[in-house]
């Protein structure tokens, strides 16, 4: 007979279980059952959304105008060059989110990713291939490198890089695979206790244990926002909420605008987490944030006017304040 309880158990046992360098299994238990999904799901998109990589962004070759392009003295197009780069897995040193990188080369060579290490990046995997030349050849390439998460699409690349470069699609996210699987573990006579398993497998920019621990603090950061409801009187709640519905929306992540990754790692960057950051700002600050374009700029300012709160009309008045105490509390 299963017994009644006011609270769900409490897991208790968590093993970091090495593989090789950048395959680890994760496994924490007992859960009550359906909770190790709940759990495991979640955690398992964090990885590979909020892990944080490096990726080169741009890329400006010497006596090449674009990507179909092709080049002297090279085996490769501009195209198969291309890939090949995309294909190196980059890691900047001291702590830097953002390079510009010149490399020369001179034939004949073949350059591989071990070719491209320096005082500034290394290459986790030094063994792929990028190009051969000829004795004839030089090759001559700027290359930019920046930490960041998730998947960049060039497209939204391509309004910020300086002319000459070509844009390129960037793939931040170091986990190669996350996958979970939820198997049952006896507690005290009850079988149907739930144990999770989780594989995370890097490519060496980090460690599958720093992968995991980036996902737990994404997770913990988006779940902060509900903090607040616990010192919430709900009797006072009921009665306040008609008055202050009009600007809730403001107290909500920029993740709920459903900006494109572009415009929301801009935000992000400029530590703007809520919606009311926006709303108190004029439209004259937004243009000043950091690597905002101006296809970024009509995007922000569009999605502010279509939920009430244009740039170019005052729609706070005196709650001004009170919204900015409320936002501080929020970020403290």
């Amino acid at each position: 007979m299963r017994k009644i309880t006011t609270s769900a158990y409490m897991p208790t046992d968590i093993e970091v279980i090495p593989v090789s360098e950048n395959v680890a299994k994760i496994v924490a238990y007992p859960f009550e059952t359906g909770y190790a999904v709940t759990l495991a799901h979640p955690l398992r998109r964090l990885l590979y959304t909020s892990t944080v990589g490096f990726a080169p962004t741009a890329v400006k070759i010497e006596g090449v105008s674009h990507e179909f392009d092709s080049m002297r003295g090279m085996l490769e197009d501009v195209t198969l060059f291309i890939i090949n780069l995309k294909n190196l897995r980059f890691k900047l040193k001291n702590d830097s989110e953002h390079e510009v990188i010149e490399y020369s080369f001179k034939g004949p060579k073949e350059i591989t990713g071990a070719d491209l290490c320096n005082d500034i990046v290394s290459i986790v995997n030094p063994e792929a291939y990028l190009a051969t030349i000829n004795e004839d050849a030089e090759l001559k390439f700027t290359l930019v490198i920046e930490k960041g998460i998730g998947y960049v699409p060039s497209e939204e690349i391509r309004e910020s890089v300086e002319s000459g470069y070509i844009a390129l699609d960037a793939f931040f996210t170091p986990v190669k695979h996350a996958v979970y699987e939820i198997e049952n573990v006896l507690v005290e006579d009850n079988p149907d206790y739930e144990k999770i398993v989780l594989t995370i497998t890097t490519d060496g920019q980090v460690s599958p244990l720093e992968a995991f621990k980036n996902s737990i603090e994404a997770m913990y950061k988006q779940m902060a926002i509900f903090n607040n409801i616990l010192s919430i009187d709900v009797n006072m709640a009921m009665t306040s909420s008609q008055g202050s519905s009009e600007h809730s929306k403001l107290l909500e992540s920029i993740e709920n605008l459903n900006l494109s990754a572009r415009s929301f790692n801009c935000l992000d960057k400029a530590e703007i987490k809520f919606i009311g950051e926006l709303a108190l700002m004029e439209e004259s600050e937004l243009k000043e944030l950091k690597n905002l374009g101006k296809k970024s700029l009509d995007e922000i300012k569009a999605v502010m006017a279509e939920i009430g709160y244009p740039f170019s009309e005052n729609k706070l008045g005196d709650s001004k304040e009170s919204l900015r105490k409320k936002i501080a509390e929020l970020k403290s």
